[in-house]
């Protein structure tokens, strides 16, 4: 084995014995915690794995922009419940650079803006299913997938808000009690049925709306300054 693996199974080691001992420390009253500690584990890759590339300065400018055109769309429309152009932002951003540029661009967006909406131990689940969504979107065979037709684009839609409203009430549940109950998760999942429906028909109409002008700038700056 070289030495860089070495290294790097020495740091997922750490990070696991890490893990491990809050566990064992916490498992009988923490859940909240060790749920906390999984989620903030699982961004860890990515992040690591990008600043491991030979980066561009084009392509972190590039980020930056998508990042703070995201944010700027969910402070736009903040003052209308469930209807935000971010998630759509996020997907357009993991379709058109890659599902590493996606998962930075949604990861990112999530801590930013939530420094205008306020920051707590949601952040990170936010920060990983905002990532994940424009991730899954940069896949090769899911992005190629989504470029063909509106109605891919659209269910991708649904299917992003569903995810985003699912994985948060994880959360919501972990957060009344430190303790997760099916039953409660179901209630919620129930109560906040129109919020979630709305939210799924946002991503559907922001994403139609916007990808193919979106698409069609970052292709032109992609080619001109030779960042892909």
């Amino acid at each position: 084995m070289s030495i860089k693996g070495k290294q790097n199974g020495i740091k997922l080691l750490f990070g696991l014995v890490f893990l491990l001992v809050g566990i064992a420390t916490f498992r009988s009253t923490q859940y909240q915690i060790i749920s906390l500690l999984l989620v903030l584990l699982a961004c860890l890759p990515i992040y690591y794995r990008y600043e491991k590339k030979q980066m561009n300065i084009k392509e972190l400018v590039l980020i930056a922009v998508l990042t703070a055109f995201a944010v700027s769309g969910r402070f736009l429309f903040y003052m209308i419940p469930a209807v935000t152009p971010m998630t759509a932002i996020i997907i357009i951003s993991g379709i058109c650079i890659g599902p590493e540029v996606g998962f930075l661009v949604g990861s990112l967006s999530a801590i930013i803006s939530n420094m205008l909406f306020g920051q707590g131990p949601w952040t990170p689940f936010q920060m990983l299913s905002w990532g994940l969504i424009g991730c899954i979107a940069g896949l090769p065979w899911m992005s190629s997938l989504l470029k063909k037709s509106y109605w891919f684009l659209a269910v991708y839609g649904i299917f992003a808000g569903l995810f985003f409203s699912f994985f948060m009430d994880i959360w919501t549940v972990y957060s009344i009690d430190r303790f997760f109950s099916w039953q409660r998760y179901a209630a919620l999942f129930i109560t906040a049925l129109p919020h979630t429906l709305s939210y799924c028909f946002s991503n559907v109409f922001f994403s139609c709306v916007l990808f193919r002008v979106i698409q069609k700038k970052l292709q032109r700056i992609l080619i001109k300054y030779e960042i892909k």
